[in-house]
């Protein structure tokens, strides 16, 4: 008697949900396992110690202050685009290009050779007016970049739900007498604020989770994601217990956030069927050349980081003083020549990394949506899980698992590879899911029903369907992977530095013009991609 073969998709689900356990939950279990039995009892110390529960309260501050600013600047910018036509319009969709693209260490980078203490406008204004700014570091620092750097989340959120609305409910409240600014406020806010709400609960655990731009310009500000990092470089080894209470606190903070997220977004729900979107009102005159003139600005803020690397990059340097002015090849020279195997690390552990992780993307989406069992809601639960880990506390808990044992992975390039993966894959599951949803089960049942086995009818009808949004996702893996800082920086060792970690440790001792130079090459790494898809290939990345 013939043995029945088991389910191909059924193994397929046993080997993904093998590879989450022990990747994601085994050192998750083990950052909470440490935080109750490490040595030094780390709760009572984080308790006792009043700079944690300083770091808590800044921590927790810094994000309602940057959620706030983000919102205000992304819900203003997404109305004016959707509701006005003006002079520059189309120059505001290069905004989320600018800065989801650009890391943040470089954003970072960029502004202090701006406004630190050396910085190029903080010069200008204390050698020509004898006026001296107030420090950047700090708080003033803190908002200011990472609200620049966050709107672009809510207003692309805020936009989709501003064109997705129906004027005609706008204009017939209007028919009844309500004032057009109150309509707006009692019909279409009442719309479009789940998606405000949402985007901004999303920018309130990334400031919360924020490594780089926290590192970089926080000074004497104390915050969650900087003590962690400390606490496991200064004391690996010797008080375990501390560096995993604050890890699950910052993952309490997160998953806390999300849920939250996810209550207020359900809570209440509204439907447009049908409808059109308001015309956009042309501009002309004065207030035209004013809302024109207030988006130019906006839009060169946003674009600050791309000109000042460039300019940077080409300047010639002498330790840390810039020479504004003189133009110099040395720094690239330097970088491409003498130091290129930063860049060459970053291109190999990014590569592999996002060819591992969008191909587990589609199998996670695929076996979740279309391939449903036994396994499918453990795998679907574990793989939005990274998204309550900031990247901290994920190389914290990979250095704490693999440091030895039969998987010892620390020291090795597995690590890095493995931290990005796990980082980023939960990006490439949503993507691939959003389009198997719209993929009709009808087209390879039918496929299956002419002979077609179902991995053949899997490669064959429901593959390529997928594959714009697979590119799209792998587009986007792969630039959130090269740009990655918080993850990397704990678990690489000496001889496997990435370009991020190059340029965080540039700038810190004070090198600007080679952290530019890798900083231009960083960006190129990122806009190349995305360019590349958008303008040949007509991918929607975004």
């Amino acid at each position: 008697m013939n043995r029945r073969l088991p389910s191909p998709w059924l193994l397929l689900a046993l080997f993904a949900l093998g590879l989450l356990l022990v990747f994601l939950l085994w050192p998750l279990a083990n950052l909470l396992h440490g935080s109750v039995a490490g040595a030094g009892d780390g709760w009572a110390q984080l308790l006792d110690e009043p700079r944690y529960l300083r770091a808590l309260g800044n921590t927790l501050l810094l994000g309602a202050l940057v959620t706030g600013c983000a919102s205000v600047l992304g819900v203003s910018l997404a109305y004016v685009t959707a509701r006005f036509d003006f002079p520059g319009k189309a120059l505001v969709a290069v905004l989320p290009v600018c800065t989801l693209v650009v890391p943040e260490v470089i954003v970072s980078q960029t502004w202090l050779m701006i406004l630190g203490n050396n910085g190029l406008l903080t010069r200008a204004l204390e050698d020509h007016l004898g006026l001296a700014l107030p420090s950047f570091y700090g708080w003033p620092g803190l908002v200011l970049v990472m609200s620049l750097v966050y709107y672009t989340y809510i207003y692309l959120g805020t936009l989709a739900a501003i064109r997705g609305f129906d004027a005609q409910l706008e204009e017939a409240a209007q028919s009844l007498g309500v004032p057009p600014a109150k309509a707006r406020l009692q019909v279409m806010l009442p719309v479009v604020l789940p998606a405000v709400l949402a985007s901004g609960l999303l920018v309130y655990t990334l400031v919360v989770g924020n490594f780089a731009i926290a590192t970089l310009l926080g000074g004497k500000v104390q915050l969650l994601s900087v003590l962690t990092y400390l606490s496991f470089v200064s004391e690996m080894g010797t008080n375990a217990g501390l560096q995993s209470a604050l890890a699950t606190l910052s993952i309490a903070i997160v998953a806390g956030v999300l849920f939250l997220q996810r209550w207020l977004v359900g809570r209440k729900r509204y439907e447009i069927v049908q409808g059109r979107s308001a015309p956009a009102q042309r501009l002309r005159g004065v207030r035209g050349a004013l809302l024109g003139a207030a988006t130019a600005l906006f839009i060169l803020l946003s674009s600050l980081p791309l000109l000042t690397v460039l300019a940077s990059a080409f300047t010639r340097a002498r330790g840390p003083v810039m020479h504004w002015g003189q133009f110099s090849l040395e720094n690239l020279e330097r970088v491409l020549l003498r130091s290129p195997e930063p860049i060459l690390n970053t291109l190999a552990y990014g590569a592999l990394a996002t060819l591992v992780g969008i191909l587990l993307s589609v199998v996670i989406s695929y076996l979740v949506i279309k391939k449903k069992n036994l396994l499918t809601p453990a795998i679907d639960y574990l793989a939005m899980l990274p998204l309550a880990m900031s990247g901290t506390v994920l190389g914290i808990g990979l250095v704490m698992t693999f440091n030895s044992g039969p998987l010892a992975l620390s020291g090795t390039a597995a690590i890095i590879v493995v931290a990005f993966v796990i980082r980023r894959f939960p990006f490439g599951v949503r993507s691939a899911s959003a389009t198997l949803y719209n993929i009709p089960d009808s087209i390879e049942e039918a496929s299956i029903s002419l002979g077609v086995p179902p991995l053949r009818s899997f490669f064959k009808v429901v593959l390529p369907l997928m594959a714009p949004a697979v590119a799209a996702a792998a587009v986007l893996t792969w630039t959130t992977i090269v740009a990655e800082l918080s993850a990397s920086l704990v678990v690489y060792s000496a001889g496997r530095e990435t370009i991020t970690i190059q340029v965080f440790r540039l700038v810190e001792t004070g090198l600007q013009g080679q952290a530019a130079a890798y900083g231009l090459v960083l960006v190129l790494l990122t806009l190349v991609p995305v360019v590349i898809a958008t303008r040949v290939f007509r991918i929607k990345v975004f």
